[in-house]
């Protein structure tokens, strides 16, 4: 079978691994664990909002750490965490129609894609089995072709490339479904001028990174080609989580040291809140990801 059917069965079927609870939080860290300041930020893009809802709410941390009277909705297929506020409706599929902040953190990367290997005779796509034994196949489909000829051309033997259009699909798919509000999807990607030569698939368990094994034992994930994605929907605005984060003003700025001799509690306060924005906003880490914004109705001012 293809990756993108063998993922899919592996992250989503009845015994896959997002149908536990408590995923993904056990296996990786995000940004909405590394601090609060992240949710807040993002709240900040609209706080009028109606409705805040989380797309791959994961535990459902995102929703928890806000303060707002914002109907909350944590989108996510595991089932509900026992100790999740009573405040957060927890549903399995995406509202038809949402009204206000719409947040996507680390969901578009979970979005099955085929992968595609360029062989002596073309594009082949690659096939696995339930214990991750490759081999190659068929040639992909006229419309991943064409996706491959503008987004992720191939000009080696042996080079690898992950079909992204299911998830620029998912993304038009998801702002279609606002009637007013603001869109974020914040993931790590990749764009056209860095590509990564064999793709980028990969898995996780326990916190480390794996081979990746369809089997339902570990999360499997792939980057996300965000330009592509950006294009799906004219008007995307494209920036990294350190630019947003910063212009949203999480700068990771130290406490002056003096502060330390005349508030002690305020200075470890202010000291701890600089390292988690610190983290956030870091350039070879969360900073690096990518942000999908589309402001249908706020402006958010990146």
């Amino acid at each position: 079978m293809s990756w993108r059917t063998a993922t899919e069965l592996a992250l989503y079927a009845k015994d896959g691994f997002y149908r536990h609870a408590g995923q993904p939080a056990r296996h990786f860290r995000t940004s909405v664990h590394a601090s609060p300041r992240f949710a807040a930020a993002l709240l900040s893009l609209m706080p009028d909002a109606p409705e805040v809802v989380d797309v791959g709410a994961g535990d459902g941390s995102l929703l928890a750490h806000l303060d707002t009277d914002a109907r909350l909705i944590a989108v996510e297929k595991a089932p509900r965490p026992a100790e999740l506020p009573g405040r957060i409706d927890w549903v399995a599929e995406i509202p038809a129609e949402i009204t206000g902040l719409v947040i996507a953190n680390e969901w578009l990367d979970n979005i099955p894609v085929d992968l595609v290997e360029l062989a002596p005779d073309g594009p082949r796509l690659v096939e696995v089995t339930r214990d991750g034994t490759e081999r190659l196949g068929d040639r992909p489909a006229e419309a991943d072709l064409a996706w491959m000829e503008r987004w992720w051309p191939l000009t080696e033997v042996g080079q690898r490339a992950e079909i992204g259009r299911p998830r620029d699909e998912a993304w038009a798919d998801l702002v279609k479904r606002v009637r007013r509000g603001v869109v974020v999807a914040a993931d790590y990607g990749h764009t056209l001028d860095s590509r990564p030569f064999h793709g980028s698939l990969t898995g996780y368990r326990g916190g480390r990174q794996v081979v990746p094994v369809p089997d339902g034992s570990c999360d499997i994930t792939a980057h996300v080609a965000l330009d592509s994605c950006a294009a799906a929907v004219p008007e995307t605005v494209l920036t990294t989580q350190r630019d947003a984060l910063r212009a949203l003003g999480i700068l990771g700025k130290r406490p002056p040291i003096e502060l330390a001799r005349t508030d002690p509690p305020r200075y470890l306060r202010e000291l701890q809140q600089a390292g988690e924005e610190a983290e956030l906003i870091g350039r070879d880490g969360l900073g690096s990801f990518g942000w999908l914004v589309y402001p249908l109705s706020a402006k958010i001012g990146l």
